[in-house]
C-alpha cells in the first residue's frame, strides 16, 4: 500500500473552515512522474493532472468522519476505479475537496512507478484503516 502524504495547505484549510470532511465531496486526481505533487501545492489548479475522463468512479465513499478522545479520523471505503479506455501513465493519486471553491488539496499517494490502465482494467486505491487522523 502506498503511503499517504499531506499537502501543507490542508492544515491551514482545516483551520479556516474550508473542509467539512464528513459532508464535502472528496475526489481523486492523477499525476504522472514528470508532474509530481509537492507538499506546498494547495489547490487542484497547482497540479498538472492526467485525464480521468476514461476512469470511474472518482469519488470514494465515506465510511466515517468522527473523533474519539480528541483524535479525529477520516475513514473512506477503498476505491476501485475502472478504465473504459487507456488512462495514464500516472504515479500519484491525489485526494482533493471538490466542494471547496478552489478544489483544495488534501493529500496524495506515491505508487513508486508509473501505471497505465487499458480498457477494462481496474486500479484499487487502498486507504487502509484510516485516510488520516488529526490529534
Amino acid at each position: 500500500m502506498a503511503a499517504y502524504n499531506k499537502f501543507n495547505g490542508f492544515v491551514e484549510a482545516i483551520a479556516e473552515k474550508k473542509h467539512d470532511l464528513g459532508a464535502d465531496t472528496i475526489k481523486v486526481a492523477l499525476c504522472n512522474a514528470a508532474n509530481a505533487p509537492v507538499a506546498t501545492n494547495s489547490v487542484l489548479a497547482d497540479l498538472t493532472t492526467v485525464s480521468t475522463a476514461n476512469l470511474s468512479p472518482l469519488t470514494p465513499t465515506l465510511i466515517s468522519s468522527s473523533q474519539t478522545g480528541g483524535t479525529y479520523s477520516l475513514v473512506l471505503q477503498d476505491l476501485t476505479m475502472t478504465a473504459s479506455a487507456a488512462v495514464g501513465p500516472f504515479r500519484y493519486v491525489v485526494l482533493y475537496n471538490d466542494t471547496a471553491t478552489d478544489d483544495d488539496l488534501i493529500g496524495w499517494y506515491d505508487y513508486g512507478a508509473e501505471i497505465t490502465l487499458n480498457a477494462g482494467e481496474t486500479f484499487t486505491l487502498d486507504f487502509g484503516a484510516t485516510v488520516l487522523t488529526l490529534a
